[in-house]
């Protein structure tokens, strides 16, 4: 859309005058590649995936919403934007911070200071609206993430599709966002082998095929999700409990970021240690790194800030097999949960980037 500040970073897509970007939260490509009857319409458009390539795109490390939607709404990857895990310790404070959920209350504008696309767009004289659930109209991670332009809070999804529509024809030149959370909610809930999961995927295909159907001239829109979803069976040897081992909690001070995606704070002078012992206990299972290690390799992008180099923790620590380091007590609603995310296995970093264009 030649707005200043951006780049187009995925060469494939031919540009178009309005635009809408509707993100399926927990939609991963093999999930929607395994269940066509589900999700027809969708599975129509797979052979369109990135401009025709038939090919999904990543969601990044790690896969989980809230990095994602910031990696969305900034066009910058996790060690930019400021927003590594699920959870993460504040070098400020000292706490651990639940980024999707903003607790504890941290100023928003210093932890991820960059401004979104939405923002850029706006500026630039392009009409620029987001259309999801009014619950988010004035969350921290809207404010740091999506904001820019005009909120449209609508409760159901038939309202969002015919909304977004709405807004992608209000002006020559548009950006339009929508989204819809409860494929991941029926996944962490029930997982994405349930009745459950396949019927909102049933559900979110046919509100795929409403916006697509109402789409103004010269629009694309673009299907894509925030990461995937694996099954974690509920035994011992598929899930390690953190705070049930002596060993794993040697030295450690915070365990942060989720069960498939850890960031692990030592205390003064125990990062070593802690490495060693979390290499030995769990390195079949996970790939385990320092800090440094996980940044040279480019798990957070080419490049980590300094503001956030400290909220990556001493330790990162990321699911390689279909196991979960559950910490029961610490977390108990999370450590209940059959469908997770957040490593870098295909199931859970692949995402289709479906298109149609009018």
């Amino acid at each position: 859309m030649a707005v200043p500040g951006t780049t187009a970073a995925i060469p494939e897509l031919t540009p178009a005058d309005r635009n809408c970007v509707f993100l399926i939260d927990g939609l991963g490509w093999e999930q929607l590649k395994a269940h066509p009857e589900e999700a027809p319409f969708m599975t129509s458009l797979l052979a369109a995936s990135r401009g025709g390539t038939g090919r999904p795109i990543t969601a990044g490390y790690p896969a989980t919403t809230a990095t994602s939607l910031a990696s969305v709404g900034t066009g910058l990857p996790p060690g930019a934007h400021g927003l590594p895990g699920y959870t993460v310790r504040n070098p400020d404070t000292g706490e651990l911070m639940n980024q999707l959920r903003w607790q504890p209350w941290t100023p928003p504008g210093p932890w991820q200071p960059y401004p979104t696309v939405f923002e850029l767009a706006h500026r630039a004289g392009v009409h620029a609206a987001q259309v999801t659930s009014p619950a988010f109209a004035n969350t921290p991670l809207t404010k740091v993430a999506l904001s820019g332009g005009s909120f449209h809070g609508r409760l159901s999804g038939e309202e969002r599709m015919d909304v977004a529509a709405e807004q992608l024809a209000a002006a020559d030149r548009s950006l339009v966002y929508t989204y819809y959370a409860e494929v991941d909610g029926a996944g962490h809930r029930f997982g994405v082998d349930s009745d459950t999961w396949r019927g909102q995927l049933m559900y979110v295909d046919r509100l795929v095929q409403r916006l697509a159907e109402q789409l103004p001239a010269r629009s694309a829109l673009y299907v894509t999700a925030d990461h995937g979803m694996v099954d974690i069976p509920f035994d011992e040897d598929h899930r390690v409990d953190f705070d049930e081992d002596w060993e794993l909690k040697a030295g450690v001070a915070l365990l942060g970021g989720e069960g498939r995606a850890r960031h692990v704070y030592a205390v003064p002078g125990a990062a070593d240690d802690v490495l060693t012992c979390w290499r030995e206990v769990l390195g079949e299972q996970f790939w385990v790194a320092s800090r440094d290690e996980a940044i040279e390799a480019g798990w957070f992008g080419p490049a980590v800030d300094e503001r956030v180099y400290h909220r990556i923790g001493d330790v990162v620590a990321a699911a390689r097999d279909d196991v979960l380091l559950i910490a029961s007590e610490r977390e108990p609603r999370e450590s209940a949960m059959v469908g997770n995310h957040g490593s870098m296995t295909p199931a859970e970093q692949l995402v289709p980037l479906l298109e149609v264009r009018s």
